[in-house]
């Protein structure tokens, strides 16, 4: 019998997990036709949480042990190290991603596992119809991020598409090929290829609780999303380097020739440490770009893992 997996990360979600729980599997009641002759699954994967979220997995764990499965980290690892615990533990022949918060919404897996079943896609993808009830700057900074890594990268990732997806064994196990320490889930799932078509839906509240991205989270997310998937920023940084030592040398052939023909010295002593605080400052700009890819290969050499299991059931 097929299986779906059904891949949850939690973080203090002790609010939402029984209200996820309960709203998956209505749908599954009352969607049997579409599900007929087909078992679920869930793998929560407690990320370091603080609250009570890892005794709500044991609980429910313990009401339903053939379909609820839980894996607890040491400490939080991060959401991308928890997507990946699922990809690797999850054994359905379809698996899914999706937010405990409900802000995915589960009404669209009948619909995702129907055009899988039906058709020659590989992948089901969400994309938010719109950002309704999202603050503006979080939206505008969002619009720039896809803007940004689109123009910059070799990879194409669909503007507003959500981590929620339903994905064929086939593409999962190419995925978990995958075998850095640097991870964005986004760019990983366009990289990969395979034929995938995107459903969208109108962007839902919590069900509970509050968001613990903050904005500079998302903001750092964002860089090392694009540090991930381009080599620009290090172009970038050549172009400025080679566009400052050529002007610099058309600036000492001008003082050379305006000596040689006028005699005067050079004055101006203020704009002179304006423009070497000017250079100084973009030399340090394009050091920090150039450390950060190296930040990312130190990490990425050291080999350690993803992330620590404490508990698993």
């Amino acid at each position: 019998m097929p299986k779906i997996s059904l891949i949850v990360p939690c973080y203090n979600e002790e609010l939402t997990i029984d209200i996820f729980y309960q709203a998956v599997e209505k749908v599954f009641r009352d969607h049997a036709d579409v599900f007929q002759d087909v078992t679920h699954e869930y793998r929560f994967i407690d990320d370091g949480s603080t609250d009570q979220t890892l005794t709500k997995l044991q609980q429910l764990q313990a009401t339903d042990p053939e379909t609820v499965h839980y894996l607890s980290f040491s400490r939080n690892f991060g959401k991308e190290a928890g997507l990946a615990a699922g990809l690797q533990v999850a054994d359905g022949d379809y698996v899914a991603v999706m937010d405990v918060d409900l802000q995915d919404p589960p009404a669209l897996l009948p619909e995702m596992f129907q055009i899988l079943s039906d058709s020659q896609y590989d992948c089901v993808g969400t994309l938010r119809a719109s950002r309704h009830g999202e603050p503006a700057i979080r939206s505008f900074f969002s619009r720039a991020f896809y803007s940004v890594i689109n123009k910059i990268s070799k990879i194409q990732i669909v503007p507003n598409a959500r981590d929620y997806r339903l994905m064929t064994r086939q593409m999962v196990d190419a995925i978990l090929e995958l075998p850095e320490y640097n991870r964005f889930s986004k760019g990983i799932f366009s990289w990969v290829g395979f034929n995938t078509k995107y459903i969208t839906f109108e962007n839902t509240p919590r069900s509970a609780g509050k968001s613990h991205w903050s904005f500079w989270q998302l903001l750092n997310y964002s860089v090392e999303a694009i540090v991930d998937f381009s080599e620009v920023p290090l172009k970038v940084a050549t172009f400025i380097g080679s566009f400052f030592a050529f002007m610099s040398v058309i600036g000492i052939i001008f003082i050379i020739i305006r000596k040689l023909i006028w005699g005067n010295s050079v004055g101006g002593w203020a704009s002179l440490v304006c423009i070497i605080l000017l250079v100084g400052g973009i030399q340090l700009f394009c050091l920090g770009i150039i450390g950060n890819y190296i930040g990312k290969i130190y990490l990425e050499s050291k080999h350690r893992p993803q992330y620590i299991v404490k508990k698993q059931k």
